[in-house]
């Protein structure tokens, strides 16, 4: 399954909040809900959020295998 840990590390150690990534970047609080509630983004989500913290992939979700 995908985990979207690695995204709010990434936020916390970048020093950006979700009320930031909403308001100051235009991000939508529907794909933020789905994330908190590990449903599925689209490839275009994942690169504007990696081009939003200037990160790369892994630093936004991982595969964890289910148990």
């Amino acid at each position: 399954m995908i985990s979207y840990e690695p995204f709010y590390k990434t936020l916390t150690d970048k020093g950006v909040t979700e009320y930031q990534l909403i308001f100051k970047h235009g991000f939508s609080a529907h794909i933020l809900h789905r994330m908190k509630h590990g449903e599925a983004i689209t490839t275009k989500t994942l690169d504007t959020l990696c081009f939003i913290l200037n990160c790369p992939v892994t630093a936004v979700l991982e595969y964890v295998e289910d148990k």
